[in-house]
């Protein structure tokens, strides 16, 4: 149905706006996506797609039910093939572990509960170890700006079937940054909730103290109202928790960064950028604070050099005890490095811990948000192939301490570096800020979407 489907939009609000005023049926909108994922081919986005028989069942359930009290009636989705989706098998990006649940995913039962269309399971570095997209034996996603421009990672599939307009709304996970790294690099929002704020009850574990189910939109209020949706009590994951919302601020003070640079592996480029964006961030704040990030960077830094490593190894043990060869080598070497660490250097790193968050208190205490870049540089497939392990680190830097400290982000486009590549930052603050970080990125950072 070619000339049906041409015309149907992609956004949250104007799918529902087509739906109850425009006459707009979820079958047509059906169509139209199978004819976008048709016409993108091998994109090394989906590791499994439902049927289209099951789409089209799910549009006349849909169709004949209303879209009366479902806030997501009719908007498709796409989601990690690391979180679990009933009937589609969970993989983690590695053939071996697949599985098939027989249940959804705390979050997917939610947006399934809310009137969405789940469509398929999208790619992502294996077992969500890595920020660069490129760990998968179903392939490594590109950019959609090209240019073998990666995807960044984890949660790449997701992150490019939202940018490339296959989806309004996908799901990732974030732990070291999965949901903040491809959203820059891609174009798009990438809202990084507070642990626990969304239950993560069918998700394969990659640290499971720290993760996050993630959310990929085009736009910041898409993003709020799947959030409104995702958050809440999940029964089956003991780490589910609630806390106060806290609101947004009218005018907010923020905080920004006194002693970023090419340590950190900033490019030239992409920091000249980020200065015009802080610029105009700070010309519409109430206040600003200049403050030194050593502390951040002391934290991110335990994630991979420090024990919490050896949290990935205790989920995937018995794992690698039989299929140690069924892990890809530069995954298997991360994770394995987790058995370097016993129970006092693990004591030693949480004292410290608590230190740096107790840092992050007064941060906060002085500034409503903290505005940062959300990727030091980029890279192209050929640079990571090259060295998979150090550039990966880099691309971590500003986003991998945030789950330690207990903190919310969401990263926004801010257009291009002035030789052209794709700029992102990322507003972070205390726990439960999401509604006020949401805010102070559409007052303080108007989001460009290329």
């Amino acid at each position: 149905m070619p000339t049906e489907t041409t015309a149907v939009p992609t956004g949250i609000a104007a799918l529902l706006a087509g739906y109850r005023e425009g006459g707009l049926q979820v079958r047509t909108t059906v169509e139209a996506l199978l004819e976008r994922i048709a016409a993108r081919g091998e994109d090394g986005v989906w590791i499994s797609v439902a049927s289209a028989s099951t789409l089209r069942a799910r549009a006349a359930e849909l169709d004949a039910r209303g879209a009366a009290g479902l806030p997501l009636f009719g908007v498709p989705v796409a989601v990690k093939d690391n979180i679990d989706v009933a009937g589609l098998p969970t993989t983690a990006a590695c053939p071996a572990f697949a599985r098939v649940p027989d249940r959804d995913a705390g979050a997917v039962r939610r947006l399934r509960d809310a009137g969405a269309l789940v469509v398929g399971k999208t790619n992502l570095d294996q077992f969500a170890t890595g920020l660069t997209g490129q760990r998968s034996p179903y392939g490594g996603c590109e950019s959609v700006f090209g240019g073998d421009l990666i995807s960044g990672g984890s949660s790449s599939g997701s992150a490019v079937a939202v940018a490339a307009g296959l989806v309004p709304v996908a799901l990732g996970t974030d732990t070291a940054g999965s949901g903040r790294v491809p959203a820059a690099l891609n174009g798009i929002v990438g809202l990084k909730p507070t642990r626990g704020l969304i239950g993560t009850s069918g998700v394969v574990p990659a640290c499971r103290s720290l993760d996050c189910v993630s959310v990929f939109t085009t736009d910041l209020d898409d993003a709020a109202s799947v959030l409104a949706v995702l958050a809440g009590p999940d029964p089956d994951d003991p780490w589910s928790r609630t806390g106060v919302p806290l609101p947004p601020v009218a005018a907010p003070r923020i905080a920004l960064p006194a002693d970023l640079g090419p340590a950190d592996g900033l490019d030239q480029a992409m920091g000249a950028r980020f200065d015009e964006v802080a610029a105009v961030a700070a010309g519409r704040a109430a206040g600003v604070v200049h403050t030194p990030v050593d502390a951040l960077r002391e934290a991110g830094d335990l994630l991979y050099d420090g024990p919490w490593v050896a949290e990935r190894l205790a989920a995937l043990t018995g794992f690698l005890a039989d299929h140690r060869d069924d892990v890809l080598p530069v995954t298997r070497a991360v994770i394995e490095r987790g058995s370097g660490y016993d129970a006092v250097a693990t004591f030693r790193a949480r004292h410290r811990l608590q230190e740096l968050r107790a840092w992050c208190r007064g941060l906060f205490a002085r500034a409503d948000v903290l505005l940062l870049p959300t990727v030091p540089t980029t890279f192209t497939r050929a640079e990571i192939a090259a060295d998979p392990v150090g550039r990966n680190a880099v691309l971590g830097r500003y986003t991998q301490f945030t789950n330690l400290l207990d903190l919310a982000a969401v990263a926004v486009p801010a257009g291009f570096t002035a030789d052209g590549r794709p700029c992102g930052v990322t507003l972070v603050g205390p726990a439960f800020s999401e509604t006020r970080l949401l805010a102070a990125a559409a007052a303080l950072v108007p989001v460009e979407v290329p």
